[in-house]
């Protein structure tokens, strides 16, 4: 607890690789116990390879990190009310997730899935979306807080650590120019997320949009990472798509306008105080 509760920005990368590590062992150890039931060429096949293959490593390391966060002390500041109040424009992030989210729903080729299918895939979403958010947005940026990094560092670190945790998919062997593309967007999505949980006032919501970020996605294209043979409405996936360059954009804006700081003087939780100051 002394040791992370002294939060820097190695320390807080040094958790996301421990994690992203511990993810890529139970995958491995799930994979090789239950290889025989997961189509490893469609991850979408059938709902046990969603719920096997692709929910049970993320929800096992989504139970690891709760188990830290409880372990440090630091489950009231994590999931409870923001310390910082949001600002009104930072309302245009959560508009911007919502908006692909519905334009994916109505692309979808629903015939093409049965509603067990659905249902799996959407829970698996909802496991990206808690243990994702919980490593980046929830102890990635309280130990940033405690290390009393100013706002604009914390929204960068996260974001460029949530993205970090996708570079990884060059293990996979996955071309060079497509996980850059993928860091690139998941910095400016992840970015998206950092302001959602700011103006909301807690990370669930964030955790939430994530949630429905993911499946909605998966199930209009028919893959992941890829289009696949049940893929929805080519038009409104197009439309959707152009919001990636969005994020990135507003990530970038966001950078200049985050002056917040939150101050914490000791490990136990505080009513924190905002720095008479902008600073870095």
């Amino acid at each position: 607890m002394h040791f992370w509760n002294k939060g820097t920005w190695w320390k807080a990368l040094l958790l996301v690789a421990v994690y992203w590590v511990v993810y890529q062992l139970l995958g491995f150890v799930i994979n090789a116990i239950f290889g025989g039931v997961i189509n490893k060429e469609n991850p979408l096949a059938d709902p046990l390879t969603v719920l096997v293959g692709l929910a049970l490593p993320v929800l096992l390391s989504g139970g690891l990190l709760f188990l830290f966060v409880r372990s440090v002390g630091w489950a009231g500041e994590v999931f409870g009310r923001q310390p910082l109040q949001g600002r009104a424009w930072m309302w245009l992030a959560v508009v911007l997730i919502l908006v692909p989210i519905v334009l994916r729903l109505m692309a979808t080729n629903w015939s093409a899935y049965s509603v067990t299918l659905v249902l799996v895939t959407l829970f698996f979403g909802l496991c990206v979306g808690f243990t994702e958010e919980l490593a980046t947005r929830g102890i990635v940026v309280n130990m940033l807080r405690h290390g009393g990094y100013g706002e604009c560092l914390v929204l960068v670190l996260s974001s460029l650590y949530f993205a970090l945790l996708h570079s990884g998919n060059a293990l996979t062997g996955q071309a060079p120019l497509v996980v850059a593309i993928t860091v690139v967007y998941t910095f400016g999505f992840g970015a998206m997320m950092y302001l959602s949980m700011r103006v909301t006032g807690r990370l669930v919501w964030a955790i939430l949009l994530h949630a429905a970020t993911d499946p909605t996605t998966f199930l209009a294209t028919g893959g992941i990472d890829a289009h696949g043979d049940t893929s929805g409405a080519e038009g409104l996936l197009s439309i959707a798509g152009l919001f990636n360059f969005v994020y990135i954009l507003i990530a970038l804006v966001a950078i200049f306008l985050v002056r917040d700081r939150v101050n914490r003087i000791s490990s136990t939780y505080r009513e924190p105080a905002i720095a008479s100051e902008p600073t870095n």
